[in-house]
């Protein structure tokens, strides 16, 4: 067989083995590729049929009967890719003075190439598949009309089998880059022995969401474009033996030869820069905003394992960080499967197990001593985790899109607790914590439905909402908090002082109350600076008419603090750490909490 793919170390082709650049076997590496050579070499009488495709494939066949044939060495396959990036036909009659392909300091007489002549390879849609190169060791005075259709015929023939190629290799359609599928044979091919190592690159080219919203903005021909304008910035940065593949709609993916080092930082951060470059796509400039993983495989990894996965993993990372490149931590994908496992069990949890509690903390009123409302907090006890912090499962909730659910969840337990606790002549209000993502047109719906229910009165309830989410509302959220205070709900304003406040937003937001965080009040009976913070926006809050809040009330010295500082209620773990619902009504009647005395 002497049909050759790719080059080889030392630029010279093999006969008798061909080497794989994009994870194909030789018996079908170009599908009638031999066929269509022995045209091109009758119609123009060439002794050297080459095709290069974007891919970074290149084959070349020497059609017996024609005499000595140039050799397919590294400075022919350079000139070769260079006429195949401008993309339009060439004929060089006389290839002996031109530097691509002649070595400084060789003879002319002496030239391996002395006749050149390329013509691009078109898809059926009308994209570039690479060019189709003839060679000879003769100059010409220059091609006839016939030979000229004839290398065009014979480069529209080699379309064909390189599309059919596609298929059998499955590259992608619109970058014309190997696929994840192709990666796979690579690495495996690549990974042989026990003792193979190998270096991914792993590329993630800009958020999902965001290239989900190039796509609804511009359409998919967009973002293919820009794919490929981000594979052709790989290639710019890539060198010789390593291989590009596109393994999804927004990832590509770089493999090193077993023999190369690992990129050092230096080119890694090349790489980004490269690719934070503003690029024009179809006339429209865009910046990205990528990510780039680095991995380190043993061949061992590929049993069970998945490389790709891992790599992913890191440029995700990276995604988030100013450097845009990060190497493969296991701690932190560990943290990230934890993270899945733990979200797929919250999501079970909250459908069919009972795993849930709610807790909950009083608030106590520094006037008169006596419980003003209970502050509902979720509890989660995992059957094999143990407890599992809000702090984690909260912020996942969010995330991933289980919110609106643990907060229905919420208003129901809550709400049902609530309605137990009236019904015993317990004279109690409830305050109910809410995400941003719950702020909507349909909130009071919703906790309207779960009053209505329980049968519990709306004036029973607050809301409380973070200052950030409380501050920064616009007028559909101003709208549904109006209509939750006009219902008869209770606005509460938590961790205030640790935001942005904006004074303004702040005078026209409709609640009731203000919380002050707590990691201002913990420490406010030893820091002189956190005691006039505190002094100050508890003055504040009166002065907007509102109800002031110290949360954090930890010690009898911070107790002591904020009681001359105009504050009106506590919370804290000095007054009680947040209690069980069985423990509840306990606590309140050894506190001597009975229907008279109380007023919520």
């Amino acid at each position: 067989m002497d049909i050759v793919q790719g080059p080889l170390p030392d630029g010279r082709p093999d006969t008798n083995h061909a080497p794989t650049l994009a994870g194909t076997t030789e018996q079908h590496a170009l599908p009638g590729f031999e066929a269509v050579a022995r045209l091109a070499a009758n119609a123009l009488g060439v002794p050297l049929v080459a095709l290069l495709l974007s891919d970074g494939s290149a084959f070349w066949h020497n059609p017996p009967g024609y005499g000595d044939a140039p050799h397919m060495d590294g400075l022919l396959l350079a000139a070769c890719r260079e006429a195949a990036r401008h993309g339009v036909a060439e004929v060089v009659a006389d290839a002996r003075e031109d530097a691509r392909f002649l070595p400084a300091g060789i003879d002319p007489a002496q030239a391996e190439v002395a006749f050149f002549a390329s013509e691009p390879v078109f898809g059926l849609d009308g994209q570039r598949l690479g060019a189709l190169f003839v060679v000879d060791r003769r100059p010409r005075l220059a091609l006839r009309a016939g030979e000229l259709a004839a290398l065009r015929d014979v480069a529209a023939l080699a379309a064909t089998g390189a599309a059919l190629r596609c298929y059998l290799n499955r590259i992608d359609p619109s970058t014309r880059l190997p696929h994840r599928n192709a990666f796979f044979a690579d690495l495996h091919a690549q990974l042989s022995r026990e003792t193979d190592t190998a270096w991914l690159v792993a590329i993630e080219t800009a958020p999902v969401a965001r290239f989900n919203a190039f796509m609804r903005a511009m359409g998919h021909a967009y973002a293919d474009a820009l794919m490929h304008a981000t594979a052709e910035r790989v290639q710019g940065w890539m060198t010789p033996g390593m291989q590009l593949y596109q393994v999804a709609s927004t990832r590509l993916a770089v493999l090193l030869p077993g023999s190369q080092e690992a990129p050092t930082p230096a080119q890694l951060d090349a790489l980004v820069a490269m690719l934070r470059d503003p690029v024009d796509c179809l006339g429209i400039a865009l910046t990205l905003q990528p990510g780039v993983g680095l991995l380190e495989i043993e061949a061992g990894e590929l049993r069970g394992g998945d490389p790709l996965r891992r790599a992913m993993n890191a440029s995700w990372i990276a995604l988030g960080t100013a450097r845009g490149w990060t190497a493969y931590d296991h701690r932190q994908d560990e943290r990230q499967r934890q993270e899945f496992f733990l979200v797929t069990e919250l999501a079970a949890a909250l459908s069919e197990r009972a795993e849930l509690e709610l807790h909950y903390q009083p608030r106590v009123e520094l006037a008169s001593g006596r419980c003003v409302a209970l502050e509902a907090l979720a509890r989660w006890h995992h059957p094999t985790l143990g407890a599992v912090s809000p702090t984690t499962f909260v912020p996942l909730a969010e995330q991933a899109g289980l919110m609106r659910a643990l907060t229905d969840w919420v208003f129901d337990h809550g709400l049902a607790q609530l309605a137990a606790w009236l019904r015993d002549g317990l004279d109690v209000r409830l305050s109910l914590n809410v995400s941003s993502i719950d702020l909507d047109a349909m909130l009071e719906t919703r906790l309207a439905a779960a009053a209505r229910r329980h049968g519990v009165p709306l004036a029973r309830l607050e809301l409380e909402f973070t200052e950030s989410v409380a501050i920064h509302h616009d007028e559909l959220t101003r709208h549904v908090l109006v209509a939750l205070r006009e219902a008869g709900v209770g606005i509460a304003i938590d961790d205030f002082g640790i935001g942005y406040s904006n004074l303004d937003a702040l005078r026209r937001m409709p609640a009731s109350s203000l919380k002050i965080d707590q990691s201002l009040v913990r420490s406010l009976d030893t820091r002189r600076h956190d005691a006039a913070i505190v002094r100050a926006m508890a003055a504040l809050g009166h002065e907007l008419g509102f109800r002031v809040v110290m949360e954090g009330v930890e010690t009898a010295s911070v107790l002591a603090a904020v009681r001359d500082m105009g504050c009106d209620e506590v919370q804290g773990h000095h007054i009680t750490p947040p209690l069980p619902a069985i423990e509840v009504a306990d606590w309140l009647r050894r506190h001597a909490i009975t229907p008279a005395e109380a007023s919520c």
